[in-house]
């Protein structure tokens, strides 16, 4: 092999090391961000389901609300993608949901859901959807499972938010029925303030919106609830 020619094709063989080492930096670099993403998810849903040490949330040890709020009882009818009429045989937690379309009212969400029988969208419901003016709209009986949580789905009650806009914060009047229902959901099947969750806790997706963007008042809406039932709960026997 002539020197020149040899050195030439030593210049493309080290151009070729080189950019193969620059791929497999750049693929290693990948791989570290997304394990590095997947920890710091684990590690937000380690907190958000751990033992909660502040004492004010013990106060599900001692009362209960019995007193259910008005319901507008509105089952969807049974049907493979909204309501599929399989037993939920222990509730476990409840998780906490928003309705991602501004503006829209309860019945609305709840006719959604019911449409997808004939429409085959998707698989999608919830136990109970609040609407704008604090109405409660249950669509599934709370011993049935619904399509809201993923692999949540089989020990858990859903509940959909309506919003006024893409804030995705809560008007008062569905806060408020927010906090009646979860807490006497909390109540009837005896779980703690630590059981009441974010869709974001399930799978990392950005549901409730503002609860999700807003830690502080993800951890205020608890607070609220241990007050709650503080000031409204009975004593347990």
């Amino acid at each position: 092999m002539a020197p020149t020619y040899r050195k030439r094709y030593k210049k493309r063989r080290t151009r070729k090391e080189q950019l193969q080492m620059r791929i497999l930096m750049i693929l290693i670099a990948v791989i570290l961000l997304g394990s590095i993403l997947g920890i710091i998810h684990k590690v937000k849903q380690e907190r958000a389901q751990q033992t909660v040490s502040d004492s004010s949330w013990d106060i599900t040890d001692k009362k209960y609300v019995d007193q259910r709020p008005e319901l507008d009882v509105e089952l969807l009818p049974v049907n493979e993608y909204s309501r599929p009429g399989l037993a939920l045989k222990k509730v476990r937690g409840i998780v906490v949901h928003y309705t991602a379309n501004p503006g829209t009212t309860a019945i609305q969400n709840r006719n959604y859901f019911a449409g997808l029988e004939q429409s085959h969208q998707t698989k999608a419901s919830s136990h109970f959807v609040i609407g704008l003016d604090g109405e409660i709209v249950q669509c599934i009986p709370c011993n049935e499972i619904a399509y809201a949580s993923n692999n949540r789905n089989s020990d858990t009650i859903a509940i959909e938010c309506c919003i006024p806009d893409d804030t995705g914060k809560f008007n008062d009047s569905t806060y408020q029925s927010l906090i009646q229902l979860t807490t006497w959901l909390i109540g009837r099947y005896d779980l703690g303030i630590e059981d009441v969750i974010r869709h974001y806790d399930v799978t990392g997706k950005n549901c409730p919106k503002y609860f999700v963007e807003h830690e502080s008042a993800w951890e205020d809406f608890h607070d609220d609830l241990a007050a709650y039932i503080e000031k409204n709960g009975v004593d347990k026997e």
